[in-house]
């Protein structure tokens, strides 16, 4: 008996409240509790309310399930059962705000966005678009 350890609270007591953590009571998945002490390390300010390190905790939570729903499909689109951080880099190029937001962010290993200039692109000749107009012209 080291007495490390939780105690089980016993059911039959009265008064024994089952411990929750902060983010449980918030109804969040990101540490409440660690992004508060993170808050109070920082000398961000004299005093750091737990509601600020609550809407901190969730504004984290929201973006991380949004860029990993993004990131979720361009795997998909690719075959792929693993996000990979070029699945990440197309996710948040492709989305205007997440790009605005991540504009002076290297991903590493992202690669870069497809694209072709039209410069390098074959030109159509007058031979290729004369035949579908003759075509529709003779129907």
């Amino acid at each position: 008996m080291s007495g490390r350890g939780k105690k089980q609270a016993v059911a039959g007591k009265t008064g024994a409240a089952v411990k929750q953590s902060k983010s449980a009571r918030a109804g969040l998945q990101f540490p409440v509790g660690r992004v508060y002490r993170l808050l109070k390390r920082g000398n961000y300010a004299d005093r750091i309310g737990l509601g600020a390190a609550i809407y901190l905790g969730a504004v984290l939570e929201y973006l991380s399930a949004e860029i990993l729903e993004l990131a979720g499909n361009a795997a998909r689109e690719n075959k792929k059962a693993r996000i990979l951080p070029r699945h990440i880099q197309l996710a948040v190029r492709s989305d205007d705000e997440l790009n605005k937001l991540f504009s002076c962010v290297t991903i590493a290993q992202g690669g870069v966005m497809p694209k072709i200039l039209s410069q390098l692109l074959p030109r159509k000749t007058p031979k290729d678009s004369a035949p579908s107009q003759e075509k529709a012209g003779s129907q």
